[in-house]
């Protein structure tokens, strides 16, 4: 496989420390595309030794717009099945230059570790000094014992350390899309982190086409219905839930996006100082970057503040569970105080409801963004929102933004694809695979 491609499957025992690569040639390609296709192959072939398997789609860090995503395949603690959890940010970009398109995790280490990917080289590194270490602290010894602050983490806390069936794989200081428990699965392989960087390039078949094309695609993108909004308020307001726009905007200080995704959907909250404030904060900690719009709005539903619902946020991220469980918990229990909820992070316990929601995480809205797309029936939304999401995670698109973009038809990704390897894929081909991945 010479393009769009490192050309790399990585497989760790980390029993045993033994490290070792297999090739991504094209039958594979050419039979389950990229992304959750071949994840979910990978997943069957080792299953018996109950893997977690990263991998990225062909179109992830390219220049096709939206190509921000890696995925985490694993069996939830949640359902006992196989599923699947974005990576965004910059974390699925940087997983792909890396030099490893998928990795394959297997075994239990004998102590705390950290697998450490980087130009092409992957190394099991210590852990036992962070272990019981905040996401947070565990982040920040990463980088600073690895010497640089580019290193894009996938960490787990101390939930996952305890066994919590709600622990989650944070991304950096984040929360990420991991609402299936990915973070016990670590914490039972005493996989604290995977720390990722890499300065690998891409090759591309047809790359004066590919890329003059990604460029008439931005520029269409530009003239499209999600034009001049941005961040989780406009989300909000997509999602028909305008009040809470309304209730987190005081608190809105900046937008940020994932790589090369030309809507902002993640959103800076300055929760003990002035949001409008441009110059260096007083505080190192002055807010906290939400990119779960479904679990803010969960505390919101739940009667928090919008102050209140970021604070636990924060605290989520740094304990290392799925904000959108403990959202539930507070409904349920009808807990609104923000120092008795962080206080019970510890002790809280499933089960939780999870959404029809197929094998894909629904931190991802359930309905079309700001163009009703083909399923202007609200009866057909769950439909139409499996196989969109199915196509995300194949080719590499970031979830919420595939879910506002009707630029980016099948059809399109197929023929940039095809264009940027060289291969001749077709709507078969993608139909089967996406069939595979809803079953």
């Amino acid at each position: 496989m010479d393009y769009l491609s490192s050309n790399k499957i990585l497989i760790v025992n980390l029993e045993s420390g033994e490290i070792t690569e297999d090739e991504l040639d094209d039958e594979l390609v050419s039979h389950r595309i990229g992304g959750v296709g071949i994840t979910s192959s990978l997943y069957e072939t080792y299953k018996d030794k109950d893997p977690i398997v990263l991998g990225t789609g062909l179109l992830t860090g390219s220049l096709f717009p939206g190509s921000a995503l890696g995925i985490i395949s694993a069996k939830s603690a949640k359902t006992g099945e196989v599923a699947h959890s974005p990576l965004t940010l910059k974390a699925g970009m940087e997983l792909k230059y890396t030099g490893f398109d998928y990795v394959v995790v297997l075994g239990k280490a004998v102590k705390p570790v950290f697998l450490w990917l980087h130009d092409g080289v992957a190394d099991i590194q210590d852990a036992s000094e962070i272990w019981g270490s905040d996401v947070w602290k565990a982040s920040d010894h990463i980088r600073r014992s690895m010497g640089d602050d580019l290193i894009q983490t996938l960490v787990v806390g101390p939930a996952a350390e305890s066994g919590s069936e709600l622990a989650q794989v944070c991304i950096n200081y984040w929360g990420s899309g991991d609402c299936w428990g990915f973070g016990k699965s670590f914490g039972e392989k005493n996989l604290k982190a995977i720390a990722l960087r890499g300065m690998g390039l891409l090759e591309i078949s047809e790359p004066e086409d590919f890329v003059d094309q990604c460029f008439e695609l931005f520029e269409k993108i530009k003239k499209g219905s999600f034009m001049g909004k941005t961040g989780i308020q406009d989300i909000f307001s997509a999602m028909g839930e305008n009040d809470a726009t309304e209730w987190i905007l005081p608190l809105v200080h900046r937008n940020s996006a994932c790589y090369n995704t030309p809507y902002a959907t993640n959103t800076f909250l300055y929760l003990s100082e002035d949001p409008k404030t441009l110059t260096e904060p007083d505080e190192p900690e002055p807010g906290f970057l939400v990119t779960d719009p479904c679990a803010l709005l969960g505390f919101k539903r739940a009667g928090l503040s919008a102050k209140d619902a970021g604070s636990v946020m924060k605290a989520c991220a740094k304990y290392g569970i799925n904000p959108l469980a403990v959202a539930e918990f507070c409904v349920k229990s009808g807990e609104k105080d923000p120092e008795n909820i962080e206080k019970s992070l510890k002790d809280l316990e499933g089960p939780v409801s999870v959404p029809d929601c197929g094998r894909f995480s629904y931190w991802a809205p359930g309905k079309p963004l700001f163009s009703n797309f083909d399923a202007s029936d609200t009866s057909e939304y769950g439909a139409w929102w499996k196989r969109r999401q199915a196509v995300a995670y194949i080719f590499g698109i970031h979830p919420i933004f595939a879910n506002m973009a009707p630029e980016l038809s099948e059809e399109l990704m197929l023929e940039m694809v095809n264009k940027g390897t060289g291969l001749e894929l077709n709507q078969d081909i993608l139909d089967k695979v996406i069939e595979d991945v809803c079953s």
